[in-house]
């Protein structure tokens, strides 16, 4: 054994951790009334935009399950409606948001 065996669990717990954050966002946009739309846009810029008086999420799937996480926090932050929604405790730490008064 060179240590390096307990090395790889970590990193599919960091992986598997942001991939759970990324459904929960996802989830969460749909709740803000928020379109979502994944697809292969080959590194294209994708992010959040207003189509058809309907605001939207386009995220690349060609990203890391890390800057696709990005995209959708992004986009949420700038989203009236979250507000009014209870979020599950590590979403709220990564949106960084203020604590409600």
């Amino acid at each position: 054994m060179d240590g390096r065996e307990n090395l790889y669990p970590l990193r599919t717990d960091a992986k598997m951790h942001t991939v759970e954050l990324l459904e929960q966002a996802i989830a969460l946009a749909g709740q803000c009334g928020i379109g979502v739309r994944q697809d292969w846009f080959g590194g294209a810029t994708a992010g959040a935009c207003e189509f058809q008086g309907r605001r939207w999420i386009f995220i690349d799937l060609a990203l890391s399950p890390r800057e696709q996480l990005d995209q959708v926090l992004d986009a949420l932050r700038d989203s009236p409606q979250l507000q009014t929604i209870e979020l599950p405790p590590r979403l709220h730490a990564v949106l960084k948001l203020p604590k409600a008064a």
